[in-house]
């Protein structure tokens, strides 16, 4: 399910010029930004700060963002920023900092780690600069409102499609799951993963979910954690749950290498283009994937409801589901499932 989104018109002139087509190029540090003050005095400034430049999962914030910026361009400015990778937290809060001094209108932000940004988040706050957080929620009350995934009941979602794999397949619900994660102590992943082995738990109690391995947010890694759960248990090994993109990504590689799709169940989280060629070719089940696009959207939207006055941050529940939508091969290549699948597909600006 996709929360509907927000619609408008305008043109380009309401974006950074960087283009969401070169994706690490599109999100860029305080030094790098090619916004132009003096082109958008009149315009509400909303800085985008983002989890990584390197993944498509954050090209796909910022697509909503600058689309947003795109429809309203006689309104808002749109400046994205983020660190290369997303194991750079430090970075992330530098950058943070740094957009709070430009004092632009508002910011929506996605805070690698929950605490991670609260000192830059409750800067801007006291500075009277409305924040909006997505994807991960923050720890500091210090925000307006909060767009997200109900990341336990995905993980819940996952699960019953792997059991429903099984089931589908005969096997019996007996064995052992590895569970690749991209980081610790980023809560999204761990809620995730909770409701994944919660709901396990409740549909096969007889199968056992290993102990989660991190890769650092590291494709290689992801592809070589894989195969050291599959060395050291394939004699009872039934599949695998991979909790983002990139720990996805490297599952899918692992898989389709060695053949193992029809043998292992694998279910992943996001729309990278590996894991969607994944399930085309049956290395992957299944894909849960987010709403990252409406998360930039919505947030960008907030920001300039309030900024504008046409709303105040009382209006807004503290918290809104974005939704997401189980992806496998009943609807990967369907039409309604083309803009979830791949939010460059919606990119209305150059």
């Amino acid at each position: 399910m996709m929360v509907a989104l927000f619609e408008g018109c305008g043109n380009t002139n309401s974006q950074e010029s960087a283009s969401a087509s070169a994706p690490a190029e599109t999100a860029s540090t305080p030094a790098e930004t090619a916004s132009t003050p003096a082109e958008s005095t009149d315009l509400i400034e909303i800085a985008v700060l983002i989890k990584a430049t390197d993944s498509d999962f954050w090209q796909y914030v910022l697509v909503g963002a600058q689309n947003y910026a795109y429809e309203n361009s006689d309104k808002v400015h749109v400046t994205t920023y983020g660190p290369p990778s997303e194991s750079d937290t430090a970075k992330q809060a530098e950058i943070m900092d740094s957009i709070v001094t430009t004092k632009p209108d508002g910011i929506v932000v996605a805070a690698t780690l929950s605490d991670g940004l609260n000192a830059g988040i409750e800067a801007a706050t006291e500075a009277g600069i409305p924040v909006v957080t997505i994807d991960n929620k923050v720890t500091t009350d210090a925000y307006v409102t909060h767009y997200a995934t109900d990341n336990l009941a995905a993980g819940a979602q996952a699960a019953q499609r792997f059991v429903d794999e099984l089931n589908a397949r005969g096997v019996a619900l007996t064995g052992k799951v590895g569970l690749i994660s991209a980081m610790a102590g980023v809560q999204v992943l761990t809620d995730r993963e909770d409701g994944f082995v919660n709901k396990l738990k409740e549909l096969a109690p007889d199968i056992e979910v290993l102990e989660k391995v991190f890769v650092d947010n590291d494709i290689p890694k992801s592809l070589e954690a894989a195969e050291n759960i599959y060395s050291a248990n394939k004699a009872d090994l039934v599949g695998y749950f991979a909790s983002n993109n990139a720990t996805g990504d490297g599952l899918t590689q692992f898989i389709t290498e060695n053949n193992l799709g029809d043998k292992l169940v694998c279910v992943t989280f996001d729309s990278d283009p590996a894991e969607i060629e994944g399930i085309r070719s049956g290395a992957i089940v299944a894909t849960i994937v987010q709403d990252p696009y409406g998360m930039g959207y919505k947030g960008c939207d907030t920001i300039y409801q309030i900024v504008s006055g046409a709303k105040t941050a009382a209006d807004y529940e503290k918290y809104y589901d974005t939704g997401v939508s189980v992806i496998d091969k009943t609807n990967v290549d369907s039409t309604e499932m083309a803009g979830i699948i791949d939010p460059f597909s919606l990119k209305e600006y150059e």
